[in-house]
């Protein structure tokens, strides 16, 4: 998809492919023939650059045809760089300026409360979002108003478009900042599909916190040249960096295969 667009964010996508497999193929309640389903549960992706992994779930869970996928960033394509909800069905929000997807998921958790509805909000962020006063204003928003209802997926990866993220702006420590806003806190493997899935049931049975799952991840995951490098935070690859990184991710893919066989 990348290489056909020409431009586009490559190692965020590939660090979050399994969360997004988790969410579309055993943790949502969703139906992709009904994407208005007002029982369905709402996925919100503040860090919308990566949505190139979510379209491809999304295609695969029978969305929309997965021949549309090469139309990613191309004109009038409803696959924009950064969803677009007018343009596609089963997408929620509009995202683009980071550090704003967590207010918006907590107010549809709070509305959902208040309506007495018992679906569930996730909503995925970016650890580099944390930078942004406004992810914090909606963590303090959540914590006060005990939205059980939320929870909250941080790409732990590391990286950001500037480089690492203890360089730019230290995170750590994450995981107590949370729980000083009244958060419950998980941090799991995000390649981990046991660990991903386990760490949602267990937010499902807390009913007195929103639950935030601190993931970690690796950037370009799969992809020799692109592990853990932050500048493939917001490139393609070229035809033949493609052709390697298709190589190498058949290859795990063919050796996963075969240890659960």
């Amino acid at each position: 998809m990348l290489l056909k667009a020409g431009s586009g964010h490559s190692a965020g996508p590939m660090g979050m492919a399994d969360i997004f497999t988790a969410l579309y193929f055993n943790i949502m309640n969703h139906d992709p023939k009904k994407p208005d389903w007002v029982e369905r549960d709402r996925l919100i992706l503040s860090n919308g650059h990566i949505c190139p992994a979510r379209y491809a779930a999304m295609a695969h869970a029978g969305y929309f045809p997965r021949e549309w996928l090469w139309k990613l960033r191309k004109l009038d394509s409803p696959l924009q760089g950064h969803p677009e909800r007018a343009r596609l069905p089963g997408v929620e929000t509009t995202s683009g300026p980071l550090g704003s997807g967590l207010a918006q998921a907590s107010g549809v958790a709070y509305a959902a409360r208040m309506d007495g509805t018992h679906f569930r909000i996730f909503c995925i962020t970016s650890d580099a979002e944390h930078d942004s006063g406004n992810h914090w204003e909606a963590v303090a928003f959540a914590g006060k108003y005990n939205l059980s209802n939320l929870t909250a997926i941080v790409d732990r990866n590391n990286i950001q478009i500037d480089g690492y993220t203890e360089d730019v702006m230290p995170l750590e420590p994450l995981a107590d900042k949370y729980k000083a806003f009244n958060w419950n806190v998980l941090e799991i493997n995000g390649h981990n599909f046991e660990e991903i899935i386990d760490a949602v049931e267990h937010a499902r049975a807390v009913y007195e916190n929103p639950t935030v799952i601190i993931a970690h991840t690796i950037p370009g995951k799969g992809v020799s040249f692109m592990e853990n490098l932050p500048e493939w935070h917001g490139k393609p690859p070229s035809k033949e960096e493609a052709k390697i990184a298709l190589h190498e991710l058949r290859t795990l893919g063919g050796k996963i295969k075969s240890e659960h066989e």
